[in-house]
């Protein structure tokens, strides 16, 4: 399998991708941990810091330039998410936003309120859930196989009732790989009248994501997971964001999505996240077969194109994996089911230690991540929380078929070693 000619001409654009670390130029495979950002992201931070460098709303140029780059960034999130600008609410990170929009759901529950959450997900969209048992809201959990990393919908099934407010749900495990089925679990959730809080974090790289499709109520994204800079971005469905009365300052704005926008924002983070999500629509423009001239359309392209070339990654792992003798894999491991996952693929070598793997990895310049990735309802439903978790290996469409065959390599020696 050779790299396709699209992805040796994107490579170019990350410069992180050529350094030499160690006498070696890095395997990144640490991508669900955070992408490397392409050439554009840095040079518009850097303008942005030059260019419009000051706060809003004021009476001079650069403020208004900061005024202006803030509406576009919104229009950006919103293109890569289906939404609507005025839908888009920014923060730090999704798990900050979350923490924000907990707080202001809190205010409307009543003692005995019943929030879903599941042990599939990243601790971002579990604790701040948790945190409102204080208030007395009801947590309800919900399982998922052991055997193949899917979400229980039967539990699901089970735990929902008139008194649940809240379903929390990841679209895509950061841990296994696992893509839940999110608008099946909104009509179940919104048949009882419950609100559905999407992580969209782990399948925004991977995935072409359409709110209006899934019906969710909020999704979140980190913009450092999507090829840009540490920043995150929510959507709220605008009836929902009217309905909660977020913790704010007082001279802010009353209406959203402002309202929920606490202090001042990363400008210059914002505006990598428009060359980040600029940078997608490019790769379907040039690459892919766009249905009409619009942003929106060369991003669903370009997830095409990268959904096609990370399901070859995934498969060359996997099959390598099956291969290695003590390799436990865990998750969806047939490639007839590549619709339930993204190309993130979490192992165990017995008698080997995940952080002992990861660092023969490393040292051989192969990044890869161990642990429990803030997924710890993974690693303890698992067993493995006090045993050092999982080796996390995560592709992303700047990968190529010679860094997935780096790892195996690596591994076929750690595995004679042993024997």
């Amino acid at each position: 399998m050779r790299t396709p000619e699209w992805v040796a001409q994107v490579r170019s654009e990350f410069p992180a991708l050529g350094q030499v670390i160690e006498g070696r130029i890095p395997a990144f495979l640490d991508g669900p941990g955070g992408s490397q950002v392409p050439r554009r992201v840095i040079e518009a931070m850097a303008r942005a810091m030059v260019e419009a460098n000051a706060n809003t709303h004021g009476a001079f140029p650069t403020s208004r330039r900061v005024d202006a780059e803030i509406m576009e960034a919104r229009r950006a999130a919103a293109d890569l998410v289906g939404a609507s600008p005025e839908e888009i609410v920014f923060g730090p990170n999704m798990t900050t936003l979350t923490f924000q929009i907990s707080r202001a759901i809190g205010r409307r529950l009543r003692p005995g309120d019943e929030i879903v959450v599941t042990r599939l997900d990243h601790d971002a969209n579990v604790a701040p859930w948790l945190a409102l048992e204080e208030q007395g809201a009801v947590i309800r959990w919900v399982d998922f196989h052991v055997e193949d990393g899917t979400l229980d919908l039967e539990g699901l099934a089970r735990v929902l009732s008139e008194r649940t407010r809240v379903v929390a749900v990841g679209y895509a495990s950061n841990a296994l790989g696992t893509v839940n089925p999110v608008r099946r679990i909104v009509e179940m959730a919104h048949a009882v009248g419950a609100w559905v809080y999407a992580d969209a974090v782990h399948a925004a790289p991977h995935l072409f994501i359409d709110v209006r499709e899934l019906g969710c109520d909020f999704l979140v994204c980190s913009a450092y997971k999507f090829f840009g800079p540490h920043v995150g971005f929510l959507y709220g469905r605008m009836e929902r964001l009217r309905a909660l009365q977020p913790y704010k300052v007082r001279p802010a704005p009353d209406h959203p999505p402002e309202a929920f926008e606490t202090g001042t924002q990363n400008h210059e983070g914002l505006a990598g996240l428009i060359a980040a999500v600029e940078y997608l629509a490019d790769i379907g423009r040039r690459f892919g077969t766009p249905a009409d001239p619009s942003r929106r359309a060369a991003i669903r392209a370009a997830m095409e194109k990268i959904r096609e070339h990370e399901r070859d990654l995934c498969a060359r792992l996997l099959e390598g994996l099956e291969e290695l003798p003590g390799v436990m894999v865990y998750g969806i491991r047939s490639m007839a089911r590549w619709a339930e996952r993204v190309p993130t693929v979490s192992f165990r070598i017995s008698g080997r230690h995940p952080r002992e793997v990861a660092e023969a990895l490393g040292r051989e310049g192969i990044y890869v991540w161990d642990g429990n990735f803030y997924a710890q309802g993974v690693t303890e439903r698992l067993g493995l929380e006090g045993q050092g978790g999982l080796v996390r290996v995560g592709a992303l469409h700047y990968n190529t078929p010679e860094e997935i065959d780096r790892p195996l390599e690596a591994l076929r020696r750690l595995v004679r070693e042993r024997i």
